[in-house]
């Protein structure tokens, strides 16, 4: 482990208001949203679809980095180079997704735990020599009746954990991120005392197992009310709670926060994300790492027609550049109409 070079790759990642296009969706993500716009979820079409999103012009100057998944770290773009060769080119880190998914936590009825760590260490050295600088694992908290359980929170935190250190171990810095699910009914209170409680635990465990936490990034869910909640909350409170969640939990030597959209509009995320960067005055530097909020209305213009290419790119360029001016606190929704 070179915990120098983890710190140079973890604090370009957030470097300069850019942001980390989130765009690791697994085949059966990935097939949903086809569906909807009646697009075939074959290989060829995923590889178009993303060709297109890296090819936008203008995308290095809001975007650090892009989060990959298997099939996509091993095609080649439109220009005969492979994705993570391609991004290199053009100023974009690679990275990779390596978990495989949530799946039900033993004895902890509508829990899940994250799999993904057998062999995960030969896969990594894999990621690695396809160009991979950086890797993202996820794990699931459902907040509902009696849930979550301490004990599904110190597996989940436990497990990212050890994914942390395998990622270390070969100078990948590890993207760590605790979702706290926005799904339920649940009040904006709720969400903090989970979330609080969960990236409490995690860095117990991330300390535990010696993670060098200047070289991770976190990736978090902001603090909202449930997605069915009858009393929704202010984008104000939503960012006072989420700052002084990370106040309690998140150690100064992490180089940076990329906030995880989960489920909010694309609009919705870049207000959230910049009244959080008007508050914070912490020390690390707070971000994006978004998929559906920077991509779906592009994916709605390019419809797999690549004759739409040039059209559905200049919507990925500009909710790139939304973000990237939330992640220095100057968004505003009348840019929304420039």
């Amino acid at each position: 482990m070179n915990i120098k070079i983890l710190n140079q790759i973890a604090t370009q990642m957030v470097t300069e208001s850019k942001g980390i296009l989130a765009m690791d969706e697994s085949h059966g993500t990935c097939k949903k949203r086809f569906d909807a716009l009646n697009i075939e979820a074959t290989e060829e079409n995923r590889r178009l679809y993303r060709d297109m999103l890296v090819t936008a012009e203008s995308l290095s100057s809001y975007i650090s980095g892009a989060i990959l998944f298997d099939e996509t770290i091993k095609q080649k773009t439109s220009q005969n180079l492979s994705f993570p060769d391609y991004l290199k080119k053009i100023g974009i880190l690679p990275g990779i997704k390596v978990d495989t998914g949530a799946k039900p936590f033993s004895c902890h009825s509508n829990e899940k735990i994250t799999e993904g760590l057998d062999n995960l260490p030969q896969r990594m050295e894999g990621y690695k020599s396809l160009g991979a600088k950086f890797a993202k694992w996820r794990a699931v908290i459902t907040i509902g009746d009696d849930i979550p359980s301490t004990a599904c929170m110190i597996a989940n935190s436990h497990a990212l954990a050890r994914y942390a250190s395998i990622c270390q171990e070969v100078d990948i810095v590890p993207i760590v991120e605790p979702e706290v699910l926005m799904d339920g009914p649940h009040n904006i209170q709720e969400c903090f005392d989970v979330t609080n409680k969960m990236q409490s635990i995690l860095f117990e465990e991330l300390d535990k197992l010696d993670i060098s936490l200047s070289g991770i990034i976190l990736k978090p869910n902001m603090i909202t009310s449930g997605s069915d909640c009858k009393i929704k909350s202010s984008s104000e409170e939503i960012a006072e709670l989420t700052v002084r969640c990370l106040g309690n939990n998140v150690p100064i030597e992490v180089p940076g926060i990329a906030f995880l959209s989960g489920g909010q509009s694309d609009t919705e995320a870049s207000i959230n994300l910049n009244n959080i960067n008007k508050l914070n005055d912490n020390p690390w530097k707070v971000t994006f790492s978004y998929g559906r909020a920077l991509q779906l209305e592009a994916m709605k213009k390019w419809n797999g027609n690549n004759h739409n290419n040039l059209d559905a790119q200049k919507i990925i360029s500009k909710r790139a550049h939304m973000n990237s001016l939330a992640s220095s606190g100057q968004y505003n929704l009348s840019m929304e109409n420039d």
